[in-house]
């Protein structure tokens, strides 16, 4: 494997570990806070009998539904006729660990806790162990039928006795069964559609049974990681002008496949192709990155370093003991917050990566670092030239997000209508369209809360041709959501 490759690979089994344990163990890292109760968010793959108990599931672009299997398509462009495509798919397996008290007759006895002599407690809880199976397939192959491979993995148990006697842990784990198929078909000279399917192949003993007691046969947080020898993959996002039909016909179901590795620089012009590419149960944008200043995982959605460290540092003593007891990750995360140098939490607050590259004049451009620098703006009364038209706060458009650049969330909004609440300034003199979808069944309640879709004046088009109404009235005080400008 080439060095740039191989770098690639290893900085994005990083975000693929960021994936893995996306929403393990959730701050404030305790057994009894309630939304550590209902674990397993993405990726779990369950025995189908249990799934399809009340009907066939419904195929989503990200893990976030329980299924029973998972699809990754995406395009290979072969540069080589001995190409090879390796494929590692990962997941965490159940582990129960449970805490037996050794009684005066010499039996142990399941219990919730034990605090021993050497004063630490012990509790019961969930736990998981990484797995992972990757094999290396030549595309002849790929194309004589593709390849087929177990990824499950056994049942087990392991004893741990605590000091002087007073019982031990034991953590059991039932076996996983699953499999992997990974086959291609060609779509034009040189072009491939890929295609990778992971089932769970596990038969539920009760499929009426609730979802605890089947999630020990599950394989939770899956995905699969792709690196191409002789070979790239398109991206599905900003594909390659004449890729552009092909990438739409590939179909993801439970999983949304990335490219991986760092962004090219400078930036190709003619859309992204790289040797590495994520599929994930979470919807991440090409080349997701972990960031330098993170000094180690935190297991939370959208992590954000500085704000969960100061609060996991301000748990009392006794939250922190339980957080300890809970679960082994959990104990080094508190002694990594406990331990960290001054500088190393510093670096968690205010990076820049870069601002607009083209940012107006300053003499055009908001000083908002200056007092009064904002004085005469005013969101829901502002407008913005958009095709000649003046759009602003009531204005309808449709949505056409860009190809390239745009947010992933954003794309599934392509040509859906929405209606303008605000127009923002950002901080680096570029403009905002704050909007609310029309057929969002919540969008009366993101317009309430002003949680909205933003999105840039060419990024729009109007529906109404003719200017946006003049207020009769200079307008009343806008309440605090309407002034919070757009974080990008």
């Amino acid at each position: 494997m080439a060095n740039g490759v191989g770098e690639g690979c290893a900085q994005l089994s990083a975000v693929a570990d960021a994936v893995l344990y996306e929403g393990y163990l959730l701050y404030p890292y305790r057994r009894s806070s309630a939304k550590n109760r209902v674990r397993w968010q993405f990726g779990v793959l369950l025995p189908r009998n249990w799934v399809e108990r009340d009907g066939p599931v419904t195929p989503g672009v990200s893990g976030s539904a329980d299924s029973w299997y998972q699809r990754t398509e995406c395009l290979l462009r072969v540069r080589r006729a001995d190409a090879v495509v390796r494929v590692r798919v990962r997941y965490l397996q159940l582990q129960y660990k449970q805490v037996e008290a050794a009684g005066a007759d010499g039996v142990h006895r399941p219990v919730e806790s034990l605090r021993t002599a050497d004063g630490v407690t012990r509790l019961s809880f969930e736990e998981a162990v990484p797995r992972e199976t990757e094999v290396a397939v030549p595309l002849a192959e790929l194309l004589r039928g593709g390849r087929s491979f177990a990824v499950g993995a056994p049942a087990g148990a392991e004893y741990e006795p605590l000091p002087a006697g007073a019982g031990r842990i034991v953590r059991r784990r039932r076996e996983v069964r699953g499999g992997t198929t990974v086959e291609a078909e060609p779509l034009g000279a040189g072009l491939y559609r890929l295609r990778v399917r992971t089932e769970n192949t596990a038969d539920a003993a009760g499929p009426e049974a609730p979802r605890s007691a089947v999630l020990g046969q599950a394989l939770l947080a899956t995905h699969t990681l792709l690196v191409g020898d002789g070979a790239e993959f398109v991206s599905l996002i900003d594909p390659p002008a004449g890729f552009a039909e092909q990438a739409r016909g590939c179909r993801n179901a439970f999983t949304f496949p990335v490219l991986g590795g760092p962004p090219p620089e400078p930036a190709g012009g003619d859309g992204a192709t790289g040797a590495l590419l994520l599929s994930a149960p979470i919807i991440l944008p090409d080349h997701p990155q972990v960031a330098p200043e993170s000094p180690g995982d935190l297991h939370d959605a959208a992590e954000i370093d500085e704000i969960l460290t100061l609060r996991t540092m301000l748990l009392t003593d006794e939250e922190k003991a339980e957080a300890r007891a809970t679960d082994p990750r959990a104990a080094r995360i508190l002694d990594r917050v406990d331990t960290m140098p001054r500088e190393v939490f510093a670096r968690l607050h205010g990076a820049i990566r870069s601002l607009a590259p083209a940012p107006r004049p300053a003499a055009a451009r908001p000083a908002w670092w200056q007092e009064g620098g904002d004085d005469g703006l005013c969101p829901s009364t502002d407008t913005v030239l958009v095709a000649g038209v003046p759009v602003g706060g009531g204005s309808r458009v449709r949505l056409c997000p860009r190809g390239r650049g745009a947010d992933a969330q954003d794309m599934f909004l392509a040509g859906r209508t929405a209606r303008v609440a605000a127009v923002f300034h950002d901080v680096d003199g570029s403009v905002r369209l704050a909007v609310t979808v029309d057929d969002d069944p919540a969008a009366e309640l993101h317009d309430w809360y002003g949680r909205f879709h933003y999105f840039r004046p060419d990024e729009v088009a109007p529906l109404d041709r003719a200017a946006c109404p003049a207020p009769a009235a200079a307008p009343a005080p806008l309440p605090d959501r309407l002034q919070r400008r757009p974080q990008t």
